[in-house]
């Protein structure tokens, strides 16, 4: 014959788990739906960035005029691109000058560039922090409730006078759910968390490579006037 736990769903030991460890619950849940939004929103502007810097690095290989493929990244707004013109911006209005030093015109357009990249850093590690939040403490959260529904059931465990599993199961069930939904809002945020704090470190890395690319360009062109 059937007891009581086994026709028991999950529904059914959520809605009969004490209203802390519900409250645990939907702050878990909330969490998880928050750090997937995260996720896909993450994910879409990396592969975006990715893209962007990938034509980019062909059309400035390619390109073999520096002013022309400025006049062709105009209102282009591609991380990639915005350090171009940032640096190549900063050093035609220097160079304007013929009282400015080469030192000086060249440490304006990196500074310039160095400026863009660190804006471009801080869209890209936005929202980042959140991930690694959820990621560590959302466990604790999870224990928090299971821990408190576990202390239920004995305390009820204490007030019958047969102790039997089928008593104190139900209770230790609904407790071990809130580690389960715990671990289930961790999880993906730990693992979404270092594959973008990792892309973004790699995308940073290839906009400085083409920062000093660039650099060497006006370098090259500062002192020998007709290049490129």
């Amino acid at each position: 014959m059937p007891t009581a736990v086994d026709s028991m769903s999950i529904w059914g030991l959520i809605e009969e788990a004490s209203v802390l460890v519900q409250i645990v619950m939907l702050i878990l849940v909330a969490a998880s739906l928050a750090s997937w939004f995260v996720i896909v929103q993450r994910s879409r502007l990396m592969a975006s960035a990715r893209r962007s810097l990938q034509r980019f690095e062909e059309q400035f290989r390619a390109e073999g005029s520096l002013d022309r493929l400025f006049n062709q990244t105009c209102g282009q707004t591609s991380a990639a691109e915005q350090v171009f013109r940032s640096g190549f911006s900063e050093y035609q209005q220097l160079s304007q000058h013929a009282s400015t030093e080469s030192t000086a015109v060249m440490e304006g357009a990196q500074r310039a560039m160095t400026v863009a990249i660190a804006r471009e850093e801080k869209r890209l590690e936005k929202n980042l922090p959140f991930l690694a939040t959820v990621g560590s403490v959302s466990p604790y959260i999870g224990l928090f409730g299971t821990v408190w529904g576990i202390m239920n059931s004995f305390i009820g465990l204490s007030q019958v006078q047969q102790a039997t599993l089928a008593a104190v199961a139900p209770g230790i069930a609904e407790a071990l759910i809130a580690t389960a939904i715990g671990l289930f809002a961790a999880i993906p945020a730990v693992i979404a968390y270092n594959r973008f704090a990792a892309g973004s470190e790699d995308l940073i890395a290839s906009y400085y490579t083409v920062a000093d690319e660039l650099a060497t360009l006006l370098h090259r062109r500062l002192h020998t006037p007709g290049q490129r």
